[in-house]
């Protein structure tokens, strides 16, 4: 039975809804006359409850039909609205109404479960938007948690595209408590879950359902400098139940690749201005750490540094409607939410991590390329950053610049990376432009420049284009040189070891040399058949200190082909057979690796529940070491079992090169999550991976790694909350070791625990405060010895030992004018 009517017998909206949106209240309407009918006995009453089920035989969403690119004309409006989730203001009276929302997933543009309603008017300062969601409200699944960090809810949504190219847009999403969720989205790596902005929602649940207030400041969003605004949007609701619905204004065609080309088209915005405003973001931080100097002499106290407090002072001034300049002094780029470890006992090259610092959203879609050519972590701690981003028509660009005190630099190897290290000062420029044409094509450029103060420097130039040959075929790629002038200045890095046939050494003695590197993918994107098609290349001197690309010397060949298979009805909504092959080179036509990989992705109409199964077979080159009859069989899945529980998981098992002594061995592997909410303000979400490799014929162990990390999370109110994170990582491997010209192998073995504890009272997106604490332990048994000491010290306790602690705060406030 349809969700919508079984829940329309038992409830009615109220009047005021009704008259907002009339073809609800007329489908109810009747849905209740029909039962009052059919509850009687009389002929009479027969024959009319028969009359009623002819002329409206149908669901509360049979009005409901799809529509491809709607339109909206919206009015201003002169009264107020307060955003607090009740809609009774008279802001709302003249207000905009739709209520033909479809299913677009997992249905095909199908009339939905559940009926949503939409209202959009706006004022001289914002856009605004209300929801009305029917519903079962003890269905409605919601979380009381700090911003962006709600997954698996009941949720609202608008999308904003203001200049309606198709190159990038706004995502603003709300669930039923309030909580807000934004991204960025861009035709280069669609969502960007770390962009955030200042918006203002509410949200209340109510006997029938929810209904949720969004005002977006004009002052936020950037827009074309015109009179009157035509702006490409799209209404959207999550439904998550046994399969996660979503519901949207503009019907989609699932052959068309571009998501924000289908979206509807809202006019009557007239005489809107972005903010000219200026924002001021003070900060005062303060801290305290002690560490362990020397882990091997227990004579050595643990050291406590003396309180450090400093202030950081951040501006950002609207030029104008388009140009928007940011600069910050001394700012405070710690991350109080501490990066989730990593296995990486059999990985050669440095790990990659997500960025978090606010400085960096701004604009952050303008620098996003293929390559990663501007990874932004790569500066680390500047004491001063200015940035300057904007748009001109089609053209966009964006400028940084940064003194950074301590600069981290990576050496890029065929077979592995050189784990960054400090060479101290840099200065770091960075230059990017892009233009749009059609929609959702364009062409950019890129240039970046790092100088150290010690001497030498490392440059980048690179183009870059997306074209979209039609509704599914795109072409992409970028194009890149890059210019290195080595410091000659052998302390800070000394290392013979060449590269580029032994043209170049990979320490530091002044060498100066020129690489290259570019990508070509062509892509299908359609309802059923997708492929990819991808050459990538990088030269042998190629390196890059403003991006992140640990390798050197190799050409890659990629193909991955998908097919889709929708079923309407049944346990299985969609089946997706895949297949993947790799084939790498250097540039001496030395074949590195090849792998082909055939999955089998299921969706299913069960708790929300996904799996995949792959089989993996492949043959590598290490160290002029070859493996063959490499595989592995893969297992993965997911499930929403309630608004209270989600799990995910996999497992993997197989024969894979151990690159720490360089044999074979059977790997095993498993990973798994969960997501636990014993009531709505408290999650609880333990998580662990697991790695083991055993020698195929002695079957002594080759390496070990697993990580437990918790994560208790509780939200006292909108705006205060309590986090703990609880995490244990263990390693082990056989190191090799000179001893007097022999080559032996040591075990190497870390244990270590964190414990950070966090309280959060978080006003806005950038006015928060933040007090925690960072507990590191570790345990040092006897069998490191032989690898790190040559003489053990019977003094040295092999117990659980304090390594490292830190208390801090941080007080940060938002100005706007």
């Amino acid at each position: 039975m349809n969700f919508g009517v079984r829940w329309a017998a038992d409830k009615t909206p109220s009047h005021k809804y009704s008259r907002i949106f009339p073809s609800m209240h007329k489908v109810k309407g009747i849905l209740m006359v029909t039962k009052y009918f059919k509850g009687s006995r009389g002929p009479v009453a027969v024959i009319i409850s028969l009359i009623i089920s002819l002329l409206a035989p149908i669901s509360p969403a049979a009005a409901n039909q799809p529509v491809f690119k709607p339109t909206m004309e919206i009015s201003r409006t002169s009264a107020n609205i307060d955003v607090n989730g009740d809609l009774n203001d008279a802001g709302w009276k003249n207000a905009v109404q739709s209520d033909n929302f479809i299913e677009s997933y997992p249905g095909d543009n199908i009339a939905p479960l559940a009926e949503t309603g939409v209202m959009v008017t706006y004022d001289e300062k914002c856009l605004y938007v209300a929801f009305i969601c029917y519903d079962n409200r003890g269905n409605i699944r919601a979380t009381m948690c700090q911003r962006d960090q709600f997954n698996g809810d009941d949720a609202v949504g608008v999308f904003i595209d203001t200049y309606g190219d198709a190159a990038w847009a706004y995502k603003f999403f709300v669930n039923p408590y309030g909580v807000q969720k934004d991204y960025l989205w861009t035709n280069i790596v669609g969502d960007d879950s770390g962009y955030d902005l200042v918006w203002n929602s509410a949200a209340r649940i109510t006997d029938f359902g929810y209904q949720v207030e969004i005002a977006i400041p004009f002052a936020s969003i950037r827009f074309p400098n015109k009179d009157r605004q035509i702006w490409k949007m799209d209404f959207r609701r999550n439904h998550p139940r046994d399969s996660y619905h979503q519901y949207s204004w503009a019907a989609h065609d699932r052959n068309e690749q571009c998501d924000p080309c289908q979206w509807g088209t809202v006019s009557g915005l007239a005489d809107v201005r972005p903010g000219k405003g200026i924002e001021i973001l003070p900060s005062l931080i303060a801290s305290q750490a002690g560490a362990v100097t020397d882990v091997y002499n227990p004579d050595i106290p643990f050291d406590n540094d003396n309180i450090d407090g400093e202030i950081s002072l951040g501006g950002k001034y609207a030029i104008n409607s388009d140009i928007t300049l940011e600069a910050t002094v001394n700012p405070d780029f710690s991350q109080v939410e501490a990066d989730a470890a990593q296995i990486d006992v059999n990985t050669t090259i440095a790990l990659f991590f997500p960025e978090r610092r606010p400085f960096f959203q701004e604009g952050r879609d303008i620098f996003r390329t293929l390559f990663n050519s501007f990874y932004t972590r790569t500066i680390n701690d500047p004491q001063f950053a200015g940035k300057l981003t904007g748009r001109s028509g089609p053209f966009r660009f964006g400028v940084v610049s940064a003194v950074d005190e301590n600069s981290y630099y990576l050496i890029p190897l065929e077979e592995s990376s050189v784990r960054p290290f400090n060479v101290g000062k840099s200065y770091v420029n960075i230059f990017r432009g892009m233009y749009s044409f059609g929609e959702s094509s364009q062409f950019g450029f890129i240039f970046n420049d790092c100088r150290y103060e010690r001497g030498g420097s490392n440059s980048v130039v690179a183009l870059d284009q997306r074209i979209r040959l039609s509704r599914n075929y795109v072409i992409d790629g970028q194009y890149i040189m890059t210019y290195t002038d080595e410091p000659d200045d052998s302390a800070l890095y000394y290392n013979q070891a060449t590269f580029d046939r032994g043209r170049y050494t990979i320490g530091f003695d002044g060498e100066s040399y020129t690489g290259h590197g570019f990508i070509s993918r062509f892509l299908r994107n359609a309802r059923h058949w997708n492929f990819l098609i991808n050459y990538d290349q990088v030269g042998r001197t190629y390196r890059t200190e403003t991006g992140y690309d640990p390798w050197i010397n190799y050409r890659n060949f990629v193909v991955w082909s998908g097919y889709n298979i929708y079923f309407n009805h049944g346990l299985f909504e969609q089946i997706t057979p895949q297949l993947y092959t790799e084939t790498r080179w250097n540039f001496d036509g030395s074949r590195k690796w090849t792998n082909v990989n055939i999955a089998l992705e299921n969706q299913l109409r069960l708790a929300q529940t996904h799996y995949a199964i792959a089989y993996n077979t492949g043959w590598e080159s290490w160290s002029g070491r070859e493996f063959d009859n490499l595989w592995n069989l893969h297992f993965d899945g997911s499930s929403a079992i309630s608004d209270r529980l989600g799990v995910n998981f996999s497992v993997e098992t197989g024969v894979g090169a151990a690159l720490n002594v360089l044999e074979k061995g059977r790997e095993w592997s498993f990973s798994s999550g969960l997501s636990i909410k014993p009531f709505d303000r408290l999650i609880i979400e333990p998580e662990g991976d697991y790695l083991v490799s055993n020698h195929v014929d002695t079957n002594e162990q080759l390496f070990e790694n697993y990580i437990f990390r918790t994560r208790f999370s509780y939200q006292a109110t909108r705006t205060l909350s309590v986090r703990l994170v609880v995490q244990y990582t263990y390693r082990s491997m056989l190191v090799p070791i000179d001893n007097d010209g022999l080559l032996e192998y040591a075990e190497y073995e870390n244990r270590h625990w964190d414990f950070d504890p966090l309280i959060t009272v978080r006003i806005s997106p950038f006015s928060v405060f933040y007090f925690g604490t960072t507990y590191d332990y570790d345990r040092l048994p006897d069998d490191l010895y032989p690898f790190y000491h040559p003489t053990p010290n019977p003094d040295l306790s092999s117990g659980w030992e304090l390594s490292s602690r830190q208390f801090f705060m941080k007080l940060q406030y938002l100005f706007q004018t």
